[in-house]
């Protein structure tokens, strides 16, 4: 496997509420301070493939994000086994969307606030819509799949985060996963390559 590593120190943090919450917020610095680190899985574009590393891989993490296509919703049992699933759905998954996986979600770990979405498109081109409803989250970390291409970019205060694709082999493209590293309102992320 190998490893790509980008950090982000955003500014500002989500408030109050349980750890996954799943409404936007703010944490003042000392409520930042006071949170530990999590290491959260992050996954995309399974297209119902659960590949046998992915347990090694995030083993250890507190939680799994998948950002969508999922394919099969066996997938999300077998990564439920590991740790509490956050999701959304893809294009792929569009008449077999289990409840509670809906097209966007927005949650605080370790006050930071994730946003996560299926299709994000190019972060530095993204259309009005979505600029403005990032604008208005405040999001610290974006996290977006569809594209099967890992991407880790940071544009003003946001970490654009995306995992690749965990599923078939596509093209040219790399199969991969990622991890997230949370603490005191502050994201690091690493790639890893299948």
């Amino acid at each position: 496997m190998f490893f790509w590593h980008v950090s982000n120190e955003p500014v500002g943090a989500p408030l109050g509420g349980p750890e996954y919450s799943t409404t936007p917020g703010r944490r003042d610095s000392a409520e930042r301070e006071a949170v530990s680190q999590e290491l959260i899985g992050v996954i995309s574009d399974t297209h119902g493939q659960f590949d046998p590393k992915i347990p090694s891989v995030f083993k250890g993490v507190s939680h799994i994000l998948h950002a969508g296509d999922i394919g099969d919703l066996r997938v999300l049992r077998q990564l439920e086994q590991i740790a509490p699933v956050t999701a959304v759905w893809g294009n792929v998954d569009e008449g077999n969307v289990p409840p509670g996986v809906d097209e966007t979600q927005t949650l605080q770990v370790s006050g930071l606030c994730i946003y996560m979405i299926h299709i994000l498109g190019n972060p530095q081109r993204l259309t009005r819509v979505l600029r403005e409803r990032i604008d208005h989250l405040r999001p610290d970390v974006v996290v977006f799949g569809h594209s099967h291409k890992p991407l880790i970019e940071k544009h003003g205060r946001v970490l654009y985060f995306n995992p690749g694709s965990a599923g078939p082999k596509r093209f040219s493209l790399p199969r991969s996963v990622g991890l997230l590293r949370c603490q005191s309102g502050q994201a690091e992320a690493d790639l890893i390559y299948l």
